[in-house]
């Protein structure tokens, strides 16, 4: 027999006759190997505080017995033939839990009533903080527990067939003078704090105790089993405290943790203390957003104070509890001895908890009070964070896996499997074209927040469905474009269908000044005839590219050198447009976001249809595209600036050099208190030219988006330097984003005009704004 995970010889207090279960379940338990005979192996959990639980084996056949502990017990408790019941409700109507496959009520086959149910290989964490893992991966699998737990109340208990199967209304004074009094039958010294929870939870029930939904009654994480290799949950575990009763109480004690007393480090298996501050872990309101909209419910939560302090009150009389079966010499626990000294501090902590007024998933600003999102925005945000926590960055190592084993084939340029689940996955949960005001309902300060998020990861931006060129062009064509083209090409952009291409940069020109371009449009009956090169048009390479839209000159005589270029939609399938080669950024091709090509256009020939908005309207287009396009991107970097210096503070904690960590060496530390503060002044000015567009429009934020476009690349890549330098060699491997972040920021202080550029428009407005003031005082 191989060794179950988390069991060890059953212990002496516990053991039974195993010659008469084989016996027993031979007889009555269908499946079960009869040959060869007295081989049933029987091993302990040591996890469990309360009923006994073993680990059995026969031949390939595994199971998992539930008893009660011999000798004598609290009145009411360990009702193993309750936890059966519920189980087969549970199962029966598909959530998870184990199959329970038989109960035994006969107490003289092992001297105790006893179930078995179906052994579910998986993962059980007995340590909270899960260290395991990593911080996405945390995550996500929190988020599974909170999910399952919504949907455990989502259930109806007469649809179970599980009616009668709690008290009915009064949940809540039940609860208080339950574990009243299971405490004061277990104390063995007189606590005042108990004394005192008991009396303010007994004179202060809320309103609606009336509630009954099915409830667990001990939720916690080490009462799940996840999935061995996915954030999935397979199955939840002991079911005996479970009643009808208030959600909110499990909700509460599942939530435990990031209130739990810092004097009390451990309790059973699981270390809790600090978990709250792991990183990349839910936060307390990100976990109760998730529940509340699972369920359809308000996030702010009338009374939640009484359930928190009602869990610690419980949690405090379960470990009295378990100090007293110490004593009888039946508790189930290796260290119940170490139980009695954590009872106070958990009562004072319900008593400090019970003072807390309301409980609430709102969000303050992240930016604080200068930049507030709006009340979407903030639920927004909240949501793409948890499915980036939950699913884009577990996923990060097969999308990087498939691009780098993709080697140099036609093959590269197409998209991952699992990257078109996921923007299914974003798409069915409304989280999709963020980027666009009159589809998503968000402000461009709104967005600005969400960006920064997605641009934590490489490829999630496009998983939103908020990644360029895309989001360019959709605003081209939803601003600009007539109802014929929206209907051809945008709708199938904004639901993803298709992808496309921006062509404006040529190579034979100095494009910084798009004035220069010769690429040339000229009307034909009822076409356009394009001829020219272009070059740095990213997503070209992508299988899923049907359209492009090309920036060219159309001969005018306008005389005004502005008014002579216009936008026109080329289908890439249109005969004489040829992709001639992918450009490599510093070496990478960026198969990822579909490459950056250089395209020809010979004798191209589109219907005059195709022009937006009209002949010689092209810069007018560009200025509108490019306004929040800017802003997009920079927000994204701030979000890669974030990764960055999150990576190289966990480099500067994990490496030494001369005797000590990195960190501690003070031009380290300088670099990190450095990269935060350019950080957060990049973060400033980009919300607060997010904002002014938001109020006055592209073009009165001009200045502002020129001086976001120089400001964020440079303090972006100052942080990323920093980071590659602290990681050494590795910053520059594979081993580490860092140097396709840089390749990829490093552009951006040429993509959409380069510095000098922007810095001679600032220069202009700054003069111009300086001269009304001089004049006004005048």
């Amino acid at each position: 027999m191989v060794a179950e995970p988390g069991t060890a010889e059953v212990r002496p207090q516990h053991r039974f006759d195993q010659r008469g279960l084989e016996r027993y379940l031979c007889s009555h338990l269908p499946g079960f190997p009869r040959q060869p005979a007295g081989v049933l192996a029987v091993r302990q959990y040591s996890s469990g505080q309360s009923n006994p639980t073993f680990y059995l084996q026969k031949g390939e056949k595994a199971y998992v017995l539930r008893k009660k502990p011999h000798g004598p017990l609290l009145p009411r408790a360990h009702k193993v033939d309750r936890e059966y019941r519920v189980q087969k409700a549970l199962f029966s109507a598909g959530f998870p839990v184990p199959e329970p496959l038989l109960y035994c009520s006969d107490v003289s086959v092992i001297g105790t009533e006893f179930y078995v149910m179906q052994h579910v290989q998986g993962r059980i964490f007995r340590d909270l903080s899960l260290p395991e893992v990593g911080p996405a991966e945390r995550s996500a699998l929190y988020i599974a527990m909170i999910e399952t737990l919504a949907l455990l109340h989502s259930f109806d208990l007469q649809s179970l067939g599980l009616q009668g199967y709690g008290r009915g209304p009064g949940y809540c004074r039940r609860q208080v003078s339950t574990w009243k009094r299971q405490y004061d039958a277990a104390a063995h010294t007189d606590i005042p704090a108990m004394n005192k929870l008991a009396e303010w939870l007994a004179n202060n029930l809320p309103p609606d105790d009336n509630e009954e939904s099915l409830i667990h009654g001990d939720f916690r994480i080490d009462n799940i089993i996840f999935h061995p290799t996915e954030a999935r949950v397979l199955a939840v575990l002991d079911w005996e405290l479970s009643t009808a009763g208030h959600p909110l109480a499990d909700l509460a004690y599942a939530t435990l943790f990031y209130f739990w007393p810092a004097s009390v480090k451990e309790l059973g298996q699981g270390t809790v203390l600090g978990f709250k501050d792991t990183v990349e872990t839910p936060s307390f309101e990100e976990l109760i957003s998730i529940y509340c909209r699972c369920r359809g419910i308000s996030t702010t939560l009338a009374d939640f104070n009484f359930f928190l302090a009602l869990s610690f009150f419980k949690m405090a009389a379960i470990s009295q509890g378990i100090y007293a079966r110490y004593l009888l010499g039946n508790a189930a626990a290796e260290n119940s001895h170490e139980f009695a000294k954590i009872v106070k501090p958990l009562a004072e902590k319900g008593l400090e908890l019970s003072e807390r007024s309301s409980f609430s998933s709102t969000h303050r600003s992240i930016s604080g009070e200068l930049f507030r999102q709006s009340r979407k925005g903030q639920d927004m945000l909240l949501k793409v964070k948890q499915f980036m926590q939950q699913h884009i960055y577990p996923a990060e190592k097969e999308i990087i896996a498939y691009y780098t084993g993709s080697g140099n084939t036609e093959e590269k340029w197409k998209k991952p499997p699992l990257l078109e689940r996921l923007k299914e996955m974003a798409k069915t949960e409304g989280l999709w074209n963020l980027f666009l005001p009159d589809v998503s309902g968000l402000s461009q300060l709104d967005y600005a927040l969400i960006a920064e998020e997605t641009g934590k990861c490489f490829f999630a931006p496009e998983v939103f469905n908020c990644h360029a060129p895309d989001t360019g062009n959709m605003e081209v064509l939803h601003m600009y474009g007539t109802e014929e083209q929206k209907k051809e090409w945008l709708e199938p952009l904004l639901e993803g269908k298709i992808s496309s291409c921006f062509c404006m940069t040529e190579p034979d020109v100095a494009s910084s000044d798009a004035t220069n371009m010769q690429c040339s449009i000229e009307r034909d009956g009822n076409s356009y005839v394009i001829n020219g090169k272009k070059w740095w048009s990213s997503g070209a390479g992508n299988p899923n590219c049907k359209m492009a839209i090309v920036m060219g000159k159309t001969r005018s005589s306008s005389a005004s050198r502005y008014k002579q270029h216009s936008m026109i939609i080329v289908p890439m399938d249109t005969p004489g447009l040829k992709l001639i080669r992918p450009l490599s950024v510093f070496g990478y091709l960026d198969e990822i976001h579909g490459g950056h090509f250089e395209i020809h256009f010979n004798d191209v020939r589109v219907p005059v249809s195709n022009i937006i908005l009209g002949e010689g309207r092209g810069f007018e287009i560009a200025q509108g595209r490019l306004g929040p396009g800017r802003i997009h991107h920079c927000m994204r970097s701030l979000g890669a600036a974030e990764t960055a210096l999150q990576l190289m503070c966990q480099r500067a904690a994990q490496r030494e050099t001369f005797g000590k960590k990195l960190y501690h060496h003070e031009v380290v530390a300088h670099w990190i208190a450095e990269c935060r503060l350019g950080i957060e002044q990049a973060r400033l000015l980009t919300l607060r030219t997010a904002s002014k567009i938001d109020a006055l429009g592209n073009r009165k934020a001009r200045k502002e988006v020129a001086m976001t476009k120089v400001v964020v690349p440079r303090a972006v890549l100052k942080v990323i330097d920093c980071a590659i330098q602290v990681c050494g060699g590795a910053g520059v491997s594979q081993d580490f984003p860092l140097a396709f972040m840089f390749a990829y920021i490093r552009t951006l202080r040429l993509a959409d005009g380069p510095d000098e550029v922007h810095l001679s428009t600032i220069a202009r407005w700054e003069l111009l704004e300086q001269s009304k003031k001089l004049t006004a005082k005048m």
